[in-house]
């Protein structure tokens, strides 16, 4: 207390509106913040949820020797995404609708809808679905390009597949990081860069899930987390997805990327003097109905230019 004066927040309680010369005031604080885009954005936020083929699994026991068990066949929740079109659009990780399973999306007001088309753009981890619906609340897609560390952000999703529309705040905590996402044993990891690293709380299930400002715009969306950490989550910046989003939104399909289809090794100068060859990828291996396969290119080809330019080993 100042000369006996109460503070502030005794006469302007938080979110309380008061009127100065006829005019109504409000005074912002983190929790109203936080309150008012939870309001306006949950109802734009679903869960992603799965249902995989049943089938019999064979199981050891060293106790009890072989038995068998049902696995699958159950609807589970996975993942999160929001709508970005009142006719039905949904966006979402690649990832997370990347399995063999019939997929539905529930909305906050625990509607169910069947996927009727998954879009993946694998090279970004993004996944557009389509369900039969009209009237839905799309989000605010914001601008990526001028974040800060240290703003403010807020995550909505389904932590852990099993809470459904959690709230969780924290700030920008580093830009332009890339990452390895995925796990190996999964047969699957992909390399993403410019993602946003973030302290808010992200869990397996907020995947797919926004990451937003204060004004409740979408900044980011939601991938991965450190494993071994805590509070270390990251984000593809929204620039990425409206890039895409505009070109499927006018074409029906995501922008084509450049893609050869080979595994190799680069063969330095030096390994090239050695060897009586030429300086350039060596082919060790040829994907299947890949656009190299198609040209021609073979296992213990060389590739010494593309288009004119030499391949060097830097």
């Amino acid at each position: 207390r100042l000369f006996g004066l109460k503070p502030l927040d005794k006469f302007f309680p938080a979110r309380e509106g008061f009127r100065i010369g006829g005019v109504e005031q409000k005074i912002l604080t983190e929790e109203s913040i936080v309150i008012d885009v939870a309001e306006k954005v949950s109802p734009s936020v679903v869960t992603v949820s799965a249902e995989t083929p049943e089938r019999r699994v064979l199981e050891f026991s060293p106790f009890g020797g072989f038995r068998s068990s049902i696995q699958g066949g159950e609807p589970q929740d996975i993942g999160s995404g929001f709508i970005v079109s009142s006719d039905g659009l949904i966006v979402t990780n690649k990832h997370v609708v990347s399995g063999n399973a019939t997929y539905k999306v529930i909305t906050s007001d625990d509607k169910e809808f069947e996927v009727k088309e998954i879009n993946r753009d694998p090279a970004n981890d993004i996944a557009i679905l389509k369900i039969d619906a009209s009237g839905l609340s799309p989000v605010e897609l914001g601008d990526s390009t001028n974040l800060k560390v240290g703003q403010f952000v807020i995550a909505i999703g389904t932590a852990l597949g099993e809470f459904r529309h959690t709230v969780t705040t924290g700030v920008i905590s580093g830009l332009g990081r890339g990452i390895e996402a995925g796990n190996p044993l999964e047969g699957f990891v992909e390399r993403l860069d410019d993602v946003i690293q973030t302290d808010a709380a992200i869990n397996p299930g907020n995947s797919g899930g926004p990451l937003l400002n204060s004004a409740g715009q979408v900044i980011g969306v939601n991938v991965a987390v450190a494993s071994g950490a805590e509070n270390i989550g990251f984000a593809i910046p929204i620039n990425i997805l409206n890039k895409s989003l505009n070109e499927f939104k006018s074409t029906g399909s995501f922008p084509s990327k450049p893609f050869l289809g080979v595994q190799y090794q680069m063969i330095d100068k030096q390994a090239a003097v050695l060897n009586s060859v030429p300086e350039g990828a060596y082919v060790t291996d040829v994907v299947s109905g890949s656009p190299a396969e198609s040209a021609g290119v073979e296992i213990d080809d060389i590739i010494t230019k593309f288009d004119g330019q030499e391949l060097k080993s830097d």
